[in-house]
């Protein structure tokens, strides 16, 4: 009997998804670094990533504007083979991937702002999110269509301790989420994302930690709590639309993470780190999927070089930086299979900014 049900986990466990897990920010710089960003962050996206990455600021950075817009290598051919126009609805989505030349083809979209203004151990910022991932399968029986709209306006402040070797950081974060999870028959009409998705708001918040030694190469360990005590949408009505009902809440995770920063030259510094998502999350057998690492190659802060694998897949980032410009391009794989049978959906993603 012992050796039955040994046999069903195993086979529970080869079977059980990998899909891609959904997180509520990843910036560019951290994509292009096999997704690796929580002992490293040191700019405006520490409000999202790790709130303790205020404390390596030493000025203000307050960015006006910085749009960023990714999509999967298979948008190409989906789009070329329909109608571009009606695939940001769910109906024309759904109709654009029956085309039989896209059924099978998975379709990821993916823009955001963040105009923030953020000093020394402290910021603010509003974020606004939108995303699509969707495919209709071989047979065209199944349309499975995951969509998120997220608007938030986040805080953060950051303590430091025994001269910076010791920060913890927290954010609170409100948020208008309007989200779609779910499969639909192929046959389906009239399908309107204010009929289909959950909408509320929330209020959640991330603490963060990053321990630095202070010796070569300063070596640190960081971790992160995302929606502490988890995060439930139901503190008001959303503003937007959606009328099925309350998305569901997101769990509490924990992610942690370590970092070297090599310096190679007088103006050749690196850095590098292996990151570690969801150690108290038993949502996903295989440890790959959790698994992301990177590197940075910054020439006098103003070329940067990245590369990483995110998960099993390889990455690689590009950054061209000015007194108020940035530049900035990556390239990166994500699970969307199985643990026994695996699937990557490569993507590639841009981003302006604007700050001073």
């Amino acid at each position: 009997m012992k050796k039955l049900v040994f046999t069903l986990i195993i086979v529970f466990c080869s079977l059980a998804p990998a899909e891609e897990r959904l997180e509520f920010y990843q910036g560019i710089r951290q994509l292009g670094m096999g997704g690796a960003g929580i002992a490293l962050v040191n700019d405006e996206t520490s409000l999202l990533t790790n709130p303790a990455g205020l404390g390596k600021l030493r000025d203000y950075i307050l960015t006006v504007v910085d749009p960023e817009v990714g999509g999967s290598e298979k948008d190409v051919g989906i789009i070329l083979n329909g109608q571009p126009a009606e695939l940001i609805n769910a109906q024309g989505l759904l109709s654009n991937l029956r085309n039989p030349k896209n059924m099978g083809k998975h379709f990821h979209l993916r823009g955001q702002v963040f105009p923030s203004a953020v000093f020394p151990n402290f910021g603010i910022g509003l974020l606004a999110k939108y995303e699509y991932n969707a495919e209709v399968d071989d047979t065209d029986t199944d349309y499975k269509l995951q969509y998120t709209n997220d608007i938030a306006a986040v805080v953060g402040y950051n303590f430091r301790f025994w001269d910076g070797r010791i920060k913890i950081g927290f954010n609170g974060r409100l948020i208008n989420r309007v989200t779609v999870n779910e499969t639909f028959p192929t046959t389906s009409t009239n399908l309107e994302f204010k009929n289909i998705a959950s909408q509320g708001i929330g209020l959640a918040s991330d603490v963060g930690v990053i321990l630095s030694a202070p010796i070569r190469y300063l070596p640190s360990l960081a971790a992160v709590v995302r929606d502490v005590g988890n995060t439930q949408y139901n503190v008001a009505d959303g503003i937007l639309s959606g009328e099925a009902g309350e998305p569901p809440q997101t769990a509490q995770s924990i992610d942690v993470a370590v970092a070297f920063f090599p310096i190679f030259a007088n103006k050749v510094r690196s850095s590098i780190s292996v990151e570690y998502r969801g150690i108290d999350s038993p949502d996903e057998v295989d440890a790959l999927n959790r698994i992301h690492a990177g590197i940075e190659l910054n020439f006098s802060d103003v070329i940067y070089v990245r590369g990483g694998m995110n998960q099993i897949y390889w990455t690689g980032g590009l950054e061209f930086q000015s007194s108020k410009f940035q530049f900035q391009a990556a390239t990166y794989g994500e699970e969307i299979g199985t643990n026994l049978h695996k699937r990557e959906d490569r993507r590639y993603v841009g981003k302006f900014s604007f700050r001073f």
